[in-house]
């Protein structure tokens, strides 16, 4: 299992106007990441959302997108951490989910780029902006 986890944004960026964001969006995909699928959900409504994707090609390039990614599911224990996380670091519902789910997975950063940059989380986990 990859040691790195990404954010939904990283995925959205990867289809960005902007080459530098969309280069390093792709790249980190190629490091074969750990995905929550909070994160999936997520990616499928901001692309069918925002990007007017239509459905049937939208799921086909995902699965395809996501390929060498380990897939990491949310489970009871995920909500339990993530419900200990908000308390204790104030993240916003989502974020709260995906950064459990990063832990569990045993991950050393999770790449976001609207999480704070350089928090520390559990002692083992870094949030990093590929951006900044």
């Amino acid at each position: 299992m990859s040691d790195i986890a990404l954010d939904t944004n990283i995925l959205v960026y990867g289809h960005s106007g902007d080459d530098r964001k969309k280069q390093v969006g792709r790249s980190l995909l190629k490091a074969s990441p750990v995905i929550s699928s909070q994160v999936i959900s997520e990616y499928l409504n901001v692309m069918q959302r925002v990007f007017k994707k239509e459905k049937n090609v939208l799921i086909q390039t995902t699965a395809l997108l996501l390929r060498k990614c380990t897939i990491k599911p949310i489970i009871l224990s995920t909500v339990e951490l993530a419900a200990d996380l908000i308390g204790r670091y104030d993240f916003q519902l989502f974020d709260g989910v995906i950064v459990a789910s990063a832990l569990e997975s045993g991950c050393n950063i999770l790449y976001s780029a609207d999480m704070q940059d350089g928090l520390i989380v559990n002692g083992t986990l870094k949030i990093a902006n590929p951006y900044v």
